[in-house]
């Protein structure tokens, strides 16, 4: 049910990107779009079957590899000449036609460090005062990397689901409130807002009070989803893809879905959501709450929820506008391996059996 829920999610995500693709000069880049997001898909589903298929014991095993591996990658990435660098922002590696953002990876590397850290350590010594700089150290050496490309949303993605995962692994609440103590000046130092991101808030709050003074994304989406009423324009039918909703089948593409399948077709796709994540929690019930499983599975459901409605939230208008894929509905990309790749995981992970329990 779990991977029919997504399935749900991967074809609507295949129509919309289709129809948010055309423009108001169709030419062959409108189909060129659709065949890369299917090529994309076909490598991004591949992954993920070979995810489903890793044991927890490998994935603990290779941790630290995985972790050194996305260390280089985004070391390399920050060089002049490797890195390309877009709208000011040094985020993406190309290679044979491909891109592929570094900090998108870090989204499945670092909860599996984390997670193999917490059992290892319930396994051994326990969570002693002396562990706490081991278990903050991968993550204050990556958090930095990422902010300076400069990515603010991704930093607050990676540390969020960094601290997700050590609280499902147990950490002590004790911990997390002295290291945020400690961790305020860095972090305030790594997060301070450059003009065009702080043009964003002040735009995100103009948009409440006149929409004309709101940036155009926000304008565009709003119009998107509310010229769409209840049952929508209809696939294709709708106008403001034509070149007025900017990144239309990417950031953008759930206010395509509220303009052309209305808002009955908004709620359905948060419907699914929901059913995917009681499912996703169902699936791993059977594990115990201090396996690595249970806390690697948990931690990637959860963030892939927490995505889809930070992407809802943007469109909407409810928080300041930040360029955040919907998973599996947005054009494919890293995204989409990384959203796919992290239901293998959680497949693998459910299919740990129980443990055996005495009569």
């Amino acid at each position: 049910l779990l991977v029919c829920l997504v399935g749900v999610l991967i074809c609507l995500g295949v129509q919309m990107v289709q129809s948010a693709s055309l423009t108001s000069r169709p030419s062959e880049q409108d189909t060129v779009l659709l065949g890369r997001h299917l090529a994309y898909l076909a490598l991004c589903l591949s992954c993920a079957w070979v995810a489903s298929g890793m044991s927890a014991d490998f994935l603990r095993r290779q941790s630290w590899r995985l972790y050194a591996g996305l260390l280089f990658l985004l070391i390399i990435l920050l060089v002049p000449g490797i890195g390309s660098r877009i709208n000011g922002a040094q985020r993406w590696l190309r290679f044979a036609g491909l891109s592929l953002q570094p900090s998108e990876l870090g989204r499945i590397v670092m909860p599996i460090l984390a997670a193999s850290m917490l059992v290892n350590l319930r396994d051994t010594s326990g969570f002693g005062l002396k562990t706490v700089p081991g278990i903050l150290l991968p993550i204050l050496i990556v958090a930095p990397l990422v902010a300076i490309e400069p990515d603010l949303g991704a930093t607050v993605f990676l540390l969020t689901g960094y601290a997700l995962t050590l609280f499902l692994g147990g950490w002590p609440l004790r911990y997390f409130v002295a290291s945020a103590c400690c961790a305020v000046p860095a972090v305030a130092s790594l997060l301070i807002l450059r003009p065009y991101q702080m043009h964003r808030i002040s735009g995100f709050m103009d948009a409440w009070k006149d929409l004309s003074q709101a940036p155009w994304q926000i304008r565009q989406s709003l119009m998107s989803i509310g010229s769409g009423g209840l049952e929508g324009t209809g696939i294709g039918g709708g106008w403001q893809k034509l070149s007025y909703l900017p990144e239309a089948n990417t950031d953008f593409v759930f206010a395509v879905i509220g303009e052309e399948l209305g808002l009955i077709g908004t709620l359905s796709v948060c419907s699914v959501w929901i059913a995917v994540f009681s499912t996703g929690c169902a699936v791993l019930r059977h594990l115990p709450r201090t396996s690595f499983e249970w806390i690697l599975g948990t931690s990637l459901l959860v963030q892939l929820l927490l995505q889809a409605m930070a992407n809802i939230a943007v469109v909407t208008a409810l928080v300041p506008p930040k360029g955040v894929p919907h998973p599996f509905i947005s054009y494919g990309g890293t995204n989409l391996l990384v959203s796919l790749v992290a239901v293998g995981l959680i497949v693998g992970m459910s299919r740990t059996p129980p443990p055996m329990t005495s009569d």
